[in-house]
């Protein structure tokens, strides 16, 4: 399997990109946080079932809405799903574009507004 087509990889990649993010291990999974503190996005390499996902922080509404728009690639994580959040497939043909926006606004949900503003900044919007 090569770096593209690893789902850790890219996955890593597109957290570690955004600013003052860290990873480290949580509950045995690749985990990264804002400033080493708040967590954004979680790797479940069959965690708490037999498929590959990630966990991470939605906007309200968001998870209802994927969940509801796609139940394939979408799911209600264990533990977490109660506070919003979202579970990702990644053992189904994955769109990175449609994930890296995803991570972006988990990372929105739990990043402090000055760390916003940078990526604000950095990125345009």
């Amino acid at each position: 399997m090569s770096a593209h087509d690893d789902p850790l990889l890219r996955l890593r990649a597109l957290c570690l990109a955004l600013p003052e993010v860290t990873e480290r291990l949580s509950h045995g999974e690749p985990t990264w946080f804002v400033r080493g503190k708040k967590t954004f996005v979680s790797y479940a390499d069959h965690h708490h079932n037999d498929r590959l996902a990630f966990w991470c922080a939605a906007p309200p509404g968001a998870q209802e809405a994927l969940i509801g728009s796609d139940p394939d690639a979408f799911f209600r994580p264990p533990y977490v799903g109660h506070r919003g959040w979202l579970g990702v497939y990644l053992d189904v043909p994955v769109d990175w574009q449609e994930i890296a926006e995803i991570v972006t606004d988990a990372y929105r949900c739990v990043a402090p507004k000055t760390l916003i503003a940078q990526l604000d900044a950095a990125t345009g919007s």
